[in-house]
This record gives structure tokens, C-alpha cells and sequence, in this order.
């Protein structure tokens, strides 16, 4: 099962079409690297976060131009485009103008790429009041949706750190009242890390979800050891399972984190193409025997 694309059936009843894909730097920092785990998965389509250890924001316009260039001669799609916004260092207080420009830069970008999707997430609190916490990173959020809106693409928030990563009712506040240039992103692995079942989550939020990412493992919060799927305690293949039964369109996309933690070790840093390889082959098997109860046709 090594397509980029594969028509999936559960039961007798749902299928749904749904692309494998891999934030390239968790394979390694360099652009080569990044773009070989995916031709060594027979995969075709790629997330970019860094390329040489820079934000996509970050590189020079030469840079991205070769970026691009080389995505393009490899053949590969671009899923996703991940940003810094309302990320683990920029907290509801810092400058919005980090954010604004950052959002500036990408939503070029992504036209030169080909790519509608920009991850985001929703401000770590800095000593406010929770009402006041709320009431600002909203305030940016929507702010930022319409700036998406001009642009045409369309921001991904993922569960992960930030006010509306709290809870699922604020999650969907968020989808609800941003505007049409805001979903979700869903990481089956987050719950795991900041103590909530990610499963469940899901069950709440999953008519919003635009695009996921594939992350296991076990601990809790503080103590926090990722897995291959299906070995740790994030519910991956019943995650993986009910978005087939809700007909999700979207990208699995991989995010190992067994040798790329950014929390830990900074933005563009480790990686393994190996471990990366191996991980794609995993959830491969994983959905194979799991997740499918019918076996693939190719789309």
C-alpha cells in the first residue's frame, strides 16, 4: 500500500479517498532528505515546516525559489504549510505583527507551492485572566482569517498549544466564528502530552477536521514517550477509523516526533530519515490491518 492515494472501505457502506503525506523535516533538516523518505514511501505528497534548519517564513527568496523548484521536479503535492503563528513562542501577548507578516509571507507562498493549508495555532496565555486570554486570541484569530481569506488559503488550527487547544468547545467557537478561512487540524497523538483522549476529541470536533496528523504515544503530560502508531495510548487506528466512517477526504499526514521534537530541541533541529521510513511503513501496516476491514483499491 505505498500510493499516494488510496480508495478506503470500512464496513460495506463509507469509503472515502485519503492521502499518506509526512512533515519532511522530521526525516532530517535537509530539503533532499526531506523529499527522498518521501519517494523511498512511494508517498506524493509532503508538509513542509523547515527546510536547512529555517522556517519556510524565514528562508530567502532564492531559497524558497530552489525549494519549490525541487518539490516540483520531485512530483510531489503540498499538503500543509506550518507556521509559527500563535505558537509555542509567541505567546497572546507578543507582537501581532510577528504573526500578520509571517501569514503575509506564507499565503505567497503557498501560491508558488500549490498549497491551500496554513497550520496555526491559538496563543499560549501570558498571565492574563482566561476571559481576557479568550477575548484576544480571538481577536487575532479572526483577524488573521480574513487576512487568509484575501489570500485564498485557508488556516489550520491544530490541538495542540494555544487557547482554543483547551478544550473542544472552544475549538469549535473557533471554526465557528473565525470564518470560513479557519478549520482544524487533528493530531491523534497531542491528547497524550497535554492529558486529554484524543479519540474523544475527535467525536466532538470531526466535522470541522480539514487535516490530521499521525502521532502516538504513551506517559502523560511531563512524561511523555512517542511511539510508532498503534504501540502507544492515542486510540490511533479507532481515530483513523471513525474519520473513514465520516468520509474524510483529507491527508494522514506523519509526524513521528521519535527523533524531531521542535518543543525540545528547536524549529529545524534532528530527524531521522530511517525512523522517518519506518514510521510511514507502520501506519501503512497499521491501516492495513486495523483500520480497513475491506482492502484498498487503488484511486
Amino acid at each position: 500500500m505505498t500510493s499516494q492515494a488510496s480508495a478506503l472501505s470500512i464496513g460495506t457502506a463509507v469509503s472515502t479517498t485519503v492521502r499518506y503525506a509526512g512533515i519532511g523535516d522530521e526525516a532530517g533538516p535537509a530539503l533532499a532528505d526531506q523529499i527522498g523518505a518521501i519517494a523511498r514511501l512511494g508517498w506524493r505528497s509532503i508538509e513542509l515546516r523547515t527546510s536547512g534548519g529555517m522556517a519556510m517564513a524565514d528562508l530567502g527568496d532564492r531559497a524558497f525559489g530552489r525549494l519549490a523548484d525541487a518539490i516540483a521536479a520531485a512530483g510531489l503535492d503540498v499538503v500543509c504549510v506550518d507556521s509559527r503563528i500563535g505558537g509555542w513562542s509567541r505567546s497572546v501577548t507578543s507582537p501581532f505583527e510577528d504573526d500578520s507578516g509571517e501569514l503575509a509571507v506564507l499565503a505567497r507562498r503557498c501560491a508558488r507551492l500549490g498549497a491551500r493549508y496554513i497550520r496555526i495555532m491559538s496563543y499560549p496565555n501570558d498571565g492574563l485572566d482566561d476571559a481576557e486570554w479568550g477575548r484576544r486570541a480571538l481577536g487575532r484569530l479572526r483577524s488573521l482569517a480574513r487576512q487568509a481569506q484575501q489570500h485564498a488559503v485557508v488556516l489550520l488550527h491544530e490541538n495542540c498549544s494555544g487557547w482554543a487547544a483547551t478544550s473542544a468547545e472552544r475549538m469549535l467557537e473557533l471554526a465557528g466564528h473565525a470564518g470560513p478561512s479557519v478549520a482544524l487540524l487533528f493530531d491523534t497523538g497531542n491528547g497524550v502530552p497535554y492529558g486529554y483522549d484524543s479519540y474523544a476529541l475527535l467525536a466532538q470536533i470531526i466535522h470541522h477536521v480539514a487535516h490530521v496528523h499521525v502521532k502516538d504515544a504513551t506517559g502523560g503530560p511531563g512524561r511523555t514517550v512517542y511511539t510508532m502508531p498503534g504501540e502507544g495510548d492515542a486510540r490511533v487506528a479507532d481515530c483513523l477509523r471513525a474519520l473513514v466512517r465520516h468520509g474524510y477526504p483529507g491527508s494522514w499526514s506523519i509526524e513521528p516526533h521519535l527523533a524531531a521534537r521542535p518543543h525540545e530541541q528547536g524549529l529545524g533541529e534532528g530527524g531521522d530519515l530511517e525512523t522517518f521510513v519506518a514510521y510511514g511503513h507502520r501506519l501503512e501496516r497499521l491501516v492495513r490491518e486495523e483500520v480497513l476491514t475491506q482492502g484498498p483499491a487503488v484511486a
